[in-house]
């Protein structure tokens, strides 16, 4: 796509900028894990969160995971996540699933959309350790599938919990469907 994903725009930020600014709402401190290229990304930025470098991005998405759960202070509740592929989602549903993670009983706190399941996942703090334990090529779903019977599931009217920006189709899609909160 000519640039790294992170540094996409979308609305008057790039992602990481317009992620920041919809999680900052809700998580304190808010981590980004930066992996290729952190330098050119670090210098993109307008906000200022806790940057973590992934030392080596190339055992994939789920080590860079870890890498940020490693920074999490150990006095928060919990811990929200997302990859930065999923720049659509709204403020609000951040807040909801953060709302419905502290009000009950639940370890886990998934959004839904029209039936399906997508991102950011708001999990108790209590989960870290095992999220840490998994080997970095792992999948988070692994934990979360785990304590399914303690997850909430959200219904949302949030199409980017489930719009992947992966490809230029579907970064054109987020910028013709979802608008930046």
């Amino acid at each position: 796509m000519g640039q790294p994903k992170a540094l996409l725009p979308f609305g008057r930020n790039c992602f990481v900028d317009h992620l920041v600014e919809v999680y900052g709402a809700y998580c304190d401190p808010v981590i980004v894990v930066l992996g290729h290229e952190h330098e050119r990304i670090r210098r993109g930025l307008q906000s200022y969160p806790q940057i973590v470098v992934n030392p080596d991005p190339e055992r994939g998405q789920f080590s860079s995971l870890q890498c940020g759960l490693q920074q999490v202070p150990a006095d928060r509740d919990g811990f929200v996540f997302t990859p930065v592929d999923y720049p659509g989602v709204r403020r609000e549903t951040v807040g909801l699933l953060v709302e419905r993670l502290q009000e009950g009983h639940a370890l886990c706190a998934v959004p839904r959309y029209l039936g399906k399941h997508g991102h950011p996942v708001a999990c108790h703090a209590c989960l870290k350790e095992e999220f840490l334990a998994l080997p970095a090529d792992g999948q988070a779903r692994a934990v979360v599938h785990r304590h399914r019977h303690n997850t909430v599931y959200v219904d949302v009217e949030d199409p980017g919990i489930v719009l992947d920006v992966d490809d230029p189709a579907a970064y054109a899609r987020l910028l013709s469907e979802v608008a930046p909160a």
